[in-house]
């Protein structure tokens, strides 16, 4: 399931999937550098490189694997902090539904 998310003042629109991760899952910290995450690309590559160093390559697949699961939510709620909004009231559903905003907090923006 994917959410379309658009900056109200640059109408930029970034299309982002909710839930696992299979991209993170099958290439760790380069879908954070894909999608212009420096943050997060650098906290991956960290710890993949910190852990796998000790580990022989075994702990940074096991990070991969955990943020599989959570990396889609940390990246739609920084989008959410930096002003994001749903583009529309199907997208708004699936964020209330998935727990990012409450059902009363109105983010969509109304289209043409």
């Amino acid at each position: 399931m994917h959410v379309n998310l658009v900056n109200p003042t640059t109408n930029q629109v970034k299309q982002t999937k909710v839930g696992f991760s299979w991209t993170t899952f099958f290439f760790g910290f380069w879908p954070a550098l894909f999608r212009g995450d420096w943050l997060w690309f650098f906290v991956q590559l960290a710890i993949e490189v910190f852990v796998g160093i000790f580990t022989f390559g075994i702990g940074a697949a096991i990070s991969s694997i955990v943020f599989s699961f959570i990396y889609n939510k940390i990246y739609i709620n920084e989008l959410l902090s930096k002003g994001y909004k749903a583009t529309d009231t199907s997208d708004e559903q699936i964020l209330v539904s998935h727990g990012f905003i409450t059902n009363n907090h109105h983010t969509a923006t109304p289209t043409n």
